[in-house]
């Protein structure tokens, strides 16, 4: 079989088991139908605002964390700021422990929301990275999945 068929295969399969996990979801494909000829990076660009927005409030809550006094309020405002359905039980326990002013619970969830957030980025670089094999190769992008 052809090479650029065997990588877009590879890149539908992959696309599929990300959306099954739970690591796309419709917004994603909203996102893909943005992307055209006169902007072919759209989806990238967003997703790498995305981490970069991340990351940031990922800094500002561990600094947050880490302060004499703990601002529980700024906490929970950051903490609602994150989104996703991987995301969703741990930010509600997240909040709950800031209700309750849990210092170690609030580190504890700090930490499943990074280890979640690195899971998700080394997910998408993948995708990414595989559609840039795809285009390498003379494919296209077998878009919408």
């Amino acid at each position: 079989m052809d090479s650029v068929v065997l990588l877009q295969r590879q890149l539908v399969d992959y696309t599929a088991q990300l959306f099954n996990e739970g690591f796309l979801d419709d917004q994603f494909n909203q996102l893909q139908q943005l992307q055209d000829e006169s902007n072919p990076d759209f989806v990238v660009e967003v997703v790498t605002l995305f981490f970069e927005d991340s990351e940031r409030l990922l800094n500002e809550l561990a600094k947050a964390l880490e302060q004499q006094s703990i601002d529980y309020r700024k906490i929970d405002a950051h903490v609602h700021q994150l989104k996703g359905q991987q995301l969703q039980k741990v930010c509600i326990a997240f909040r709950n422990y800031c209700e309750e002013r849990n210092i170690e619970g609030c580190q504890k969830c700090l930490q499943q929301v990074k280890n979640e957030y690195s899971l998700v980025k080394t997910k998408l670089e993948t995708l990414f990275k595989l559609e840039q094999q795809v285009l390498a190769a003379g494919g296209s992008i077998p878009w919408p999945m």
